[in-house]
C-alpha cells in the first residue's frame, strides 16, 4: 500500500487540532493513518491527499470488514533543510464504510503518486 513516506516534520493546522479533539483522535492515531493508509485518494481541496484507515478491522472467513473509518487530509509542502513537511489539514471519523473511487480514478492517482515519489 502506498504511503507518502516518513516526513520529518508534520504541521498541524488549528482546524485539524479542533477536529482531532472533537472526534477524540490522538496525534499518534493520525500519524498511523498517514504512514500506513488502507486507501489513498485525491482530496476535495486542491493539491491535497485524503487517506483512510479503518478504526478496527473484523475478520470472518478470510473477509475483512469494518464499521467506521478514520480519514486524514494532508497537503505536502516544500522541503525544509531536514526533510519534507506534511501539513495536516483535517482529520475525522466516518461512521460507516465509504465506497472506493472508480478504477480510472485509482489509476490516475497511482500514476500521480509514482510521479510524486520519484521527485522526493
Amino acid at each position: 500500500m502506498p504511503s507518502l513516506g516518513h516526513s520529518k516534520t508534520i504541521h498541524w493546522t488549528y482546524h485539524a487540532r479542533d477536529k482531532m479533539r472533537f472526534y477524540k483522535l490522538s496525534e499518534q492515531r493520525v500519524r498511523s493513518v498517514i504512514h500506513s493508509p488502507k486507501r489513498v485518494e485525491e482530496g476535495i481541496a486542491p493539491k491535497t491527499i485524503a487517506m483512510m484507515q479503518p478504526s478496527s478491522i473484523k475478520s470472518a472467513r478470510g473477509k475483512q470488514s469494518w464499521s467506521q473509518e478514520i480519514w486524514v487530509m494532508v497537503e505536502e509542502g516544500g522541503a525544509k533543510s531536514q526533510g519534507r513537511i506534511t501539513k495536516v489539514i483535517s482529520a475525522w471519523r466516518y461512521p460507516g464504510v465509504t465506497k472506493p473511487r472508480s478504477e480510472t480514478t485509482k489509476d490516475f492517482l497511482r500514476q500521480r503518486y509514482q510521479e510524486y515519489s520519484l521527485r522526493g
